[in-house]
């Protein structure tokens, strides 16, 4: 594979990908997957179209650009009125204390009040932090069980805790 014919054979197509994606130029992500099908050159089997192949990476890249936090930060407005909203005062009113403390009642006795299949796996991942193997490991149960589980519990507590949302 010659990669410097491969890029400019598909170079305009990985500049419509990104742009059809993620609604604008952005010569880094493009620079992003002419990396990524370098790295990749090995991996590539020609039982497709290499065209088909390099179309894939470009979407999976644009994706993964969408989903990241780099971009969430770099779509947020930088307007005076949002500079002013998002300064948060480091000291904490008395009320605000207190206004917390509440909360986090509410939440540990609406947790307290799951069944206790799906109080076990919240109080696992979502507050010591296990991921969904982990879990699923200890619980000796199959990961989608779990993933499951975690769903159910947080309907339950979405709808528990609407007052607080």
């Amino acid at each position: 594979m010659n990669f410097n014919e491969v890029i400019k054979a598909n170079k305009q197509n990985i500049k419509n990908i990104i742009r059809l994606i993620t609604k604008e130029d952005n010569e880094d992500l493009e620079q992003e997957v002419y990396c990524k099908i370098w790295k990749n050159s090995d991996k590539y089997t020609e039982k497709g179209s290499i065209k088909s192949w390099i179309a894939q990476i470009t979407k999976n890249t644009s994706l993964d650009y969408l989903k990241s936090s780099y971009h969430k930060v770099s779509q947020t407005s930088t307007s005076d009125e949002f500079v002013v909203t998002s300064i948060k005062d480091k000291k904490a009113s008395p009320d605000d204390n207190i206004i917390k403390l509440e909360r986090q009642k509410q939440i540990v006795k609406a947790i307290n009040q799951l069944k206790p299949k799906f109080k076990e796996v919240i109080v696992m991942c979502e507050i010591n932090g296990y991921t969904y193997e982990e879990c699923a490991k200890k619980l000796n149960c199959p990961v989608g069980t779990i993933k499951s589980r975690i769903y159910n519990a947080k309907k339950e507590l979405a709808y528990k805790l609407q007052d607080l949302l």
